[in-house]
């Protein structure tokens, strides 16, 4: 699972100036009841790999079977070019898709300019209350609702429970217990590797980090009257900042540019990446205790073996690896940044019954159930069983059941787009003054987070 990461720069400002409009026109063939809708061709753009061939083919076929001579037409998009294309297309009736999937933490900017159709009078028939809402909130815009939430993700720890117990450590119930052991781990190195992580962290690495601001009351922003303000420097979020730091200088080798990418390189004995040809390009070996990832990062870790196709793949050992979801300072589940997808129709689209008639799908109780068994996280909270009960599901539905987002503020992409937070992040990282950068860097994000960026 994957949230959109890369936004360009005055994106939204772009789309705002075409789009902003939209959401008041009725596009054309509005039809007023199903049997009036004039059969066609619509279009579905999915953000990266996620959704499987297997969920693809249920919404083709289903969709097919319940619109007689309509039919549905799925385009994945890479998460990197998607906000480029979204730019571009919503605004033209000529060559938006119909419906579009969009990273949680995109959602507000493309909301806030009235990309989307509002949908709020299909709330509660794709859900309501049901559905998880610190996502519904990130598509809703002074009540209404825009996006949905498509599926969720959550993060949680992934061990080397033998190293941990070559370090005679137990896995820890709070927070503090947390931070203490993977320091301690980090200073025993039972096997004497270089450059060894009690618990690898990227120096820029804010989506794992900013659990410590979470899990201590603190926030990243916080809407004051009609104006976001960041809160970096409130008291809280600085405990949190503070515990990372010491995590960081006496826990963490990871180099203070590294970003959340591919953690798990460094949790297996040996793992290689390979070039399209074949050719090793890079190779890693056992260098941390623990890591942080999302729930599917599962299939990446493990003992190497050959898989069914002849290649490399990993197998799970239950002797090596663990898993542990982050405890909070009470040993609740700590509140990690939340991943996933929400889901929209474009206000541009031609064909919005049609569109609506494909949520219905998306929504129904058979295709949330699948959306389980395929190992994301249903929208609507009633199917999470379908997830299933071992290890990794338990894990992701502890994890998310404190989640949080990112500020639901018009601005926030600017934020990830400028980069903001990776130079705060690795600043803490290398060891700054915490409370000197939280205030210098609410200073830069206030503005940012308003759409004074600039």
């Amino acid at each position: 699972m994957k949230i959109l990461r890369f936004v360009a720069v005055g994106a939204a400002a772009t789309l705002a100036l075409t789009a902003c409009s939209s959401s008041t026109d009725t596009p054309e063939g509005d039809g007023t009841s199903a049997g009036a809708v004039e059969a066609a061709d619509i279009t579905l753009w999915l953000a990266g790999g996620d959704t499987n061939d297997d969920l693809r083919a249920y919404l083709v076929d289903t969709f097919a079977a319940e619109n007689p001579g309509s039919t549905l037409t799925i385009e994945e998009q890479p998460w990197g070019d998607l906000d480029a294309k979204l730019t571009t297309a919503l605004p033209d009736a000529n060559n938006t898709p119909d419906v579009v999937e969009v990273g949680n933490t995109q959602s507000p900017t493309y909301t806030n300019v009235g990309a989307f159709l509002d949908i709020s009078d299909m709330y509660d028939e794709l859900g309501g209350d049901d559905l998880l809402q610190s996502f519904v909130a990130a598509g809703e815009v002074d009540g209404l609702n825009y996006t949905l939430p498509y599926y969720f993700g959550s993060r949680y720890m992934f061990v080397r429970k033998d190293v941990w117990a070559e370090a005679g450590l137990e896995m820890p119930t709070t927070l503090d217990e947390f931070n203490s052991s993977v320091k301690a781990i980090a200073a025993a190195n039972p096997r004497g590797i270089d450059n060894f992580s009690g618990f690898f962290l990227g120096g820029q690495d804010w989506r794992n980090g900013i659990s410590w601001i979470f899990a201590n009351g603190g926030d990243l922003a916080t809407k004051d009257g009609d104006e976001w303000v960041s809160t970096l420097s409130d008291p809280n979020s600085i405990t949190g900042l503070t515990q990372l730091q010491e995590i960081y200088e006496s826990a963490s080798n990871a180099p203070a540019d590294a970003k959340d990418a591919s953690p798990w390189l460094y949790l297996n004995d040996t793992d290689e990446a390979m070039d399209a040809d074949g050719a090793v390009t890079a190779s890693t070996s056992l260098a941390a205790a623990t890591i942080m990832a999302p729930g599917w990062a599962h299939w990446s870790i493990g003992d190497l073996v050959t898989g069914e196709d002849g290649k490399p793949a990993r197998e799970w050992n239950d002797a090596t690896f663990g898993v542990l979801v982050l405890p909070g300072v009470d040993g609740e589940p700590a509140p990690v940044f939340a991943g996933g997808s929400n889901i929209g129709i474009s206000a541009k689209s031609e064909h919005p019954e049609l569109a609506k008639a494909l949520l219905r799908i998306i929504f129904s109780d058979e295709y949330q159930q699948l959306l389980g068994g395929a190992g994301l996280g249903p929208a609507n909270q009633t199917m999470v069983s379908s997830l299933g009960d071992d290890q990794f599901a338990q894990a992701l539905i502890a994890s998310a059941s404190n989640s949080k987002l990112t500020p639901a503020a018009p601005g926030w992409a600017s934020v990830e787009s400028s980069k903001v937070l990776e130079e705060f992040f690795s600043k803490i990282s290398t060891g700054g003054d915490v409370t000197a950068l939280a205030q210098e860097y609410d200073e830069k994000i206030t503005p940012m987070l308003n759409g004074n960026a600039g």
